[in-house]
């Protein structure tokens, strides 16, 4: 416990600058596994082990596992066989280096760190939900665990307001749910997205989530509009990866709405 004290004391006291290089370097090592995980989880392939190409197996060294710029060293491919290396790892680890350096420029200090923690966790779950459709307990669960017992810092909530937004958020969606399929007597909504709004309420609260939802539908309607084609699946019946407008909006709309429960 001591020890956990020293380092977010250490964290905490990092200069606005260094702060924000370290949240950009440990994205660039969360990114890494991230992608991994997204690409290799739902294909029933193991996650331990060492890494290896995905063309021919070779195991991966130490300059091949540099986030970013191994890539740029082979020019793309395995230096053995010739397969391209996917540029979803260089797209991952980007997008969770910006999510440290995002946090750590808007808020510094813990609150900022535990907005860059929040988004790393939010960020595997959004591409599965993106690419698959999938909302995995083993990553929610989690996510509900550490933000009932780290997410304090991130907008000065105590526990019972962390802990009725877990349950408001998994209530909400289960009545949302409930709802649509009494009225069109189908499935309208996956099971896992309930047990997201949960966990992102056990880190934002209770009265954020009506905000992140409303950011979320309009997300996804817009992006459902946008995307639509002549001849698809009508508007309504469009499967969309809701899970994923929730991460987004959940993270994204957290340093506004201060801004917004202040009005």
């Amino acid at each position: 416990m001591h020890m956990l004290a020293s380092v977010l004391g250490a964290l905490d006291a990092l200069p606005w600058t260094w702060g924000v290089i370290f949240g950009a370097l440990l994205g660039l090592i969360w990114g890494s596994f991230a992608a991994t995980l997204v690409l290799r989880w739902p294909a029933g392939r193991s996650l331990g082990g060492r890494s290896a190409c995905d063309g021919c197996g070779r195991s991966l060294g130490v300059r091949d596992l540099v986030p970013l710029l191994s890539a740029r060293w082979r020019r793309g491919r395995c230096p053995d066989c010739g397969a391209a290396i996917d540029p979803f790892h260089d797209r991952v680890e980007l997008g969770a280096a910006m999510i440290g350096a995002a946090a750590l420029a808007i808020m510094p200090g813990l609150a900022g760190w535990s907005w860059a923690l929040f988004g790393w966790l939010l960020l595997p779950l959004a591409l599965l939900d993106a690419r698959h459709y999938w909302l995995p307990d083993r990553l929610t669960l989690p996510l509900a665990v550490i933000g009932l017992v780290a997410g304090g810092a991130l907008l000065d909530l105590g526990i019972w307001d962390r802990w009725m937004g877990a349950v408001a958020g998994g209530l909400s969606l289960l009545l949302v749910a409930w709802g649509y399929r009494r009225l069109r007597g189908s499935e309208g909504m996956g099971g896992g997205d309930p047990k997201l709004f949960a966990a992102i309420g056990a880190w934002t609260g209770w009265q954020a989530l009506p905000f992140i939802l409303l950011i979320a539908s309009l997300c996804g309607l817009g992006w459902a509009l946008a995307s639509q084609q002549k001849g698809d699946t009508p508007l309504v019946m469009r499967r969309i990866p809701f899970g994923s407008f929730l991460c987004v909006a959940a993270w994204a709309g957290l340093p506004l709405w201060p801004l917004v429960a202040g009005l």
